[in-house]
């Protein structure tokens, strides 16, 4: 069985993060998937029942301004006045029953595959920040009280009091 081999780094690039979701933009799917944007989104419209907005969701405006400038999309003009779809993790996965050909079939396969790997990495990354939290803390703690000590160290001496007792 031959699968289609693309750079992890290739899919990742075109992974982005958009209402606090990891999605991928139609024209971008379009391309792995060496079909026309207006073929993909006609077979979507064909299938919307298939697409919740958790799967899929048109961008506004603001957020194609917002990845306009910066160079996700090199300008609206490439969009041809159309407002570009996003696809989430399991809106990329229905692409394969809207989408039969087998290009589509094993890209599909290498995008979930990229997708499962970046929430391992965030796992990771989770891990290692709880981990990193937990040694502020501590050091912090001792470094509280060398802090004490040095502030101590570092006080100037209070005057003297008169003694009590015998004078000379």
């Amino acid at each position: 069985m031959k699968t289609t081999h693309l750079p992890k780094e290739r899919i990742l690039q075109k992974i982005l993060n958009l209402r606090n979701e990891k999605v991928m933009l139609d024209f971008h799917l379009a391309e792995l998937y060496e079909v026309e944007t207006r073929v993909l989104k006609q077979a979507v419209k064909r299938n919307m029942d298939r697409f919740p907005d958790d799967f899929m969701f048109e961008l506004s405006h603001q957020e194609i301004d917002y990845l306009v400038s910066q160079n996700v999309i090199p300008s609206k003009k490439r969009l041809g006045g159309a407002q570009p779809y996003a696809f989430t993790e399991a809106g990329v996965a229905m692409l394969s029953s809207v989408l039969r050909s087998k290009r589509a079939i094993d890209m599909n396969v290498a995008i979930v595959r990229t997708f499962i790997q970046l929430r391992k990495i965030a796992n990771n990354y989770d891990e290692i920040l709880k981990k990193v939290e937990q040694m502020e803390t501590r050091y912090d703690l001792q470094f509280a009280e060398i802090y004490q000590a040095l502030l101590h160290l570092t006080d100037k001496p209070k005057p003297s009091r008169p003694k009590i007792g015998y004078k000379k």
